[in-house]
């Protein structure tokens, strides 16, 4: 795990832009790799000067590639259809259950539920497979995808500056290290819970109480 955090550590400072446009594109497509582990990082070494990038840069950097993500995934599944998507899904980690609880989501917040959803886990990469298969306005789906991740990625390039320039964390203090996880764990765990967890289990009830 060390060896793998220091080759991300240095793909970001030799890297640049592509390099992070690239891993946002993955975070938003189907590959499980969070946002949270790719902006605070690039961000902070912006912020230091360790890398050749700016802070500014970065942020746009991960708009753009979660916007190229959200595409991919909205082009795929307006292509592909609903049938082909719950069949063929699971080779790619979204298995049906997914497809059903991203469309229940969808059910429930239309057009703005895209821009909530940037903000949060699971749903996050997953609400471009109903706005495609329902063949949302494209045009409105990217402007609500922009919008939302440029908020969702401003809060982690902040949340990554602040981190950073707390030294016990940086450090390895233990303490310090298990208060910002368990933090950011409960933070997003709530999210989920009351915004993603409830609506989509709510809404299958729903269907078979009609």
């Amino acid at each position: 795990m060390h060896r793998l955090y220091q080759h991300y550590l240095d793909s970001i400072q030799s890297g640049g832009y592509p390099y992070i446009i690239l891993l946002m594109a993955m975070e938003s497509s189907f590959v499980p790799l969070p946002s949270e582990f790719v902006v605070p990082i690039a961000a902070y070494y912006a912020y230091t000067h360790q890398s050749s990038t700016t802070v500014s840069g970065v942020l746009i950097a991960s708009v753009v590639g979660s916007w190229i993500g959200a595409s991919i995934m909205y082009w795929g599944s307006r292509w592909a259809g609903r049938p082909l998507v719950l069949k063929f899904g699971r080779y790619v980690w979204v298995p049906p259950s997914k497809v059903e609880a991203a469309e229940a989501w969808s059910s429930r917040f239309g057009q703005v539920g895209v821009f909530i959803s940037r903000m949060l886990p699971v749903i996050r990469h997953l609400i471009g497979i109903p706005s495609g298969i329902v063949r949302l306005n494209y045009w409105m789906y990217s402007l609500f995808t922009i919008l939302g991740s440029l908020v969702w990625c401003a809060v982690l390039a902040r949340v990554g500056i602040i981190a950073g320039n707390n030294q016990a964390l940086m450090n390895g203090d233990l303490r310090q290290v298990a208060i910002w996880v368990i933090g950011s764990a409960v933070i997003l765990g709530g999210l989920y819970y009351f915004f993603v967890y409830r609506f989509t289990r709510a809404q299958p009830a729903a269907g078979q109480s009609r």
